[in-house]
């Protein structure tokens, strides 16, 4: 071990959060002789949190706590205080519901001490509750231990926007006067970790996980950043991007801060373009303005570098006043993208948009490899008590699907908590004379699935070898996304519901036997009531 002993300072944060704020301070302490100190800040809370954590600082002489006379709004500032606290050479940040995984400070710690490096960065890992389903946030950044010796060496830093999984030298901090906005700042993340970057510091990066963001999305009171219902958060984060490409534009680093353009394009701007039919029109519009005028400030350099489909969500609403296609711009911001029809050209063949935007052109379609093309598939699920039936119809893409030659889809399930496949098939996909697409029929037993939320996974296979994983869009059209309950010699009964994603795509959720029903149908009776 290369580390000594008591060298990190962990700055722990809440408001409001007593049934949790233990359990943050806990897996802090129990990284071992490693912390030095644990500096607590209760952000003037109204419950007990604070009365409890003086309560475990009682029995922990490594516990400190700092309690504000005054609500901050936000986590800049708390964290701004647990900072001037710091007494470690080392200092990182917890908030208070979520966890520091066993030996995440000392794999910091190590890898900050042996490379020298004032910034040490860890895998991040979101953990869904209460599914306890994982998933890595930015896994590329973390796929192998590495130095950067400046961030302009690794510009895929700026996409990891989060500060709590990083752990930094506490002189760096302070001699460069590195710290967060104060106040009620939504995404005060973005704009530390670009003064941090801004700075130049070599980054030690390990692939260990080193810190776990648990999400509650049914949280009466969602995190400011899952909070997204409100036009206040979007523009929140237009600011705190705006600030962000600033900091670093105003360092020299004009790659880095054409690097958070990128990042708005390919992350931000498609999370909420899959989320605008979920609001009512008068958000829509602001929204659509909002983004307009900001995307306005962009130049050509700024589009080049993103990934396709940010871009072409980008153009449609920079070439429209008022909200449109939002159906068609949902599924092309989806992860994998889609692009459904119709499928426009302009007078000289170009593909493009729609035939009322001819100006957002599609050319880049007719050169992109086939693995990487927004292939549009409709999925049709029919569920029958006689045997339920998957009609999937591929689209013909400006002629590149026929190009490449579609042969066979595999089809898969995939249980969205724990990630299992359910059912997994391979049928061949045939093209209809006269028609531009190809189709294909599942038969499948969704007895054999069970219980619980499953998403629709697609595998196309063509002639020339290449394959396109993909989802598939849900046709909505003569019921076919209602509930039904279907006799089952399995089960008794099951009950049934497709439905579409926010990002479009065809998922199922399934309740099988009478208990599994009577639970689904008492819920739904809660929330008419509600």
């Amino acid at each position: 071990m290369l580390l000594q002993q008591a060298q990190v300072t962990v700055v722990v944060i809440g408001y409001d959060d007593a049934a949790h704020v233990a359990d943050a301070v806990r897996s802090a302490l129990a990284q071992g002789p490693v912390v030095h100190e644990v500096i607590a800040v209760d952000d003037c809370s109204t419950d007990h949190s604070g009365d409890l954590l003086e309560e475990l600082a009682a029995a922990e002489p490594r516990l400190r706590v700092v309690r504000r006379g005054t609500n901050s709004g936000g986590c800049g500032t708390p964290r701004n205080d647990g900072l001037d606290a710091a007494t470690a050479p080392y200092v990182m940040f917890l908030d208070s519901d979520d966890v520091l995984p066993p030996g995440a400070v000392t794999a910091l710690l190590d890898a900050a001490v042996e490379d020298d490096a004032p910034v040490a960065a860890g895998l991040c890992v979101r953990r869904e509750l209460p599914s306890g389903r994982e998933t890595p946030w930015q896994p590329e950044v973390y796929a192998r231990r590495a130095l950067v010796t400046h961030p302009a060496q690794r510009e895929r830093l700026v996409h990891d926007t989060l500060c709590v999984n990083k752990l930094y030298r506490t002189t760096f901090l302070r001699d460069h006067g590195i710290r967060f906005p104060e106040g009620r700042f939504r995404y005060e993340d973005f704009v530390f970790v670009a003064r941090v970057l801004a700075a130049g510091p070599r980054v030690a990066l390990v692939p260990d996980p080193v810190y776990v963001w648990q999400v509650r999305r049914s949280a009466a009171r969602l995190s400011l950043s899952l909070d997204r219902s409100d036009i206040a958060n979007w523009q929140a984060r237009i600011q705190a991007d705006r600030l962000s490409y600033d900091i670093l534009l105003g360092a020299g680093e004009k790659r880095l801060a054409r690097a958070t353009r990128t990042r708005f394009l390919d992350h931000s701007l498609r999370m909420y373009t899959r989320e605008l039919d979920l609001r009512g029109a008068a958000y829509r519009r602001e929204w659509w303005g909002l983004t307009r005028a900001y995307l306005s400030c962009f130049d050509e350099g700024d589009f080049t570098p993103a990934p396709a489909p940010g871009r072409v969500v980008a153009r449609v609403i920079l070439a429209s006043e008022e909200p449109r296609d939002l159906g068609r711009l949902k599924e092309m911001a989806a992860r994998p993208a889609r692009l459904n029809p119709p499928y426009a050209r302009a007078g000289d063949g170009t593909p493009v948009w729609s035939a009322d935007l001819p100006q957002v052109e599609l050319d880049h379609l007719l050169v992109r490899p086939v693995h990487l093309l927004p292939a549009a598939v409709d999925a049709e699920l029919r569920p029958r008590a006689r045997g339920t039936v998957l009609r999937l119809r591929l689209h013909e893409l400006y002629g590149r699907m026929a190009e490449a030659g579609p042969e066979t889809v595999e089809v898969e399930f995939v249980e969205r908590d724990e990630g299992r496949v359910g059912l997994a098939r391979t049928v061949p996909l045939t093209a209809r004379p006269g028609a531009e697409h190809w189709a294909a029929e599942v038969p499948l037993d969704l007895a054999a699935l069970g219980s619980g939320t499953w998403d629709l996974r697609l595998r196309l296979l063509f002639q020339d070898g290449s394959r396109r994983e993909t989802t598939a869009h849900a046709v909505a059209g003569a019921g076919l996304l209602r509930r039904r309950a279907l006799p089952s010699t399995r089960h008794g009964v099951l009950l049934v519901q497709p439905y579409a994603t926010h990002a479009g795509a065809l998922a199922l959720r399934l309740a099988p036997g009478w208990r599994g029903f009577t639970e689904v149908v008492r819920r739904r009776l809660r929330r008419l009531l509600h």
